[in-house]
């Protein structure tokens, strides 16, 4: 398979999902951000428990 060939194909398959719009109704942004946020504060607050000699 050519660079060519699987460029092409990618283009072809992202152009078929283009169609529905590709956001699932019931994903909220603001809801799935809140979410990464808390849990890299989580690990944050986790990494910065177990580093007590800094």
């Amino acid at each position: 398979m050519s660079l060519h060939s699987t460029a092409a194909n990618l283009v072809t398959l992202a152009s078929e999902g283009a169609e529905h719009g590709g956001n699932h109704a019931s994903l909220n942004p603001y809801v799935t951000g809140g979410g990464a946020f808390l849990a890299l504060m989580l690990l944050l607050w986790i990494t910065t428990r177990f580093n007590r000699d800094r």
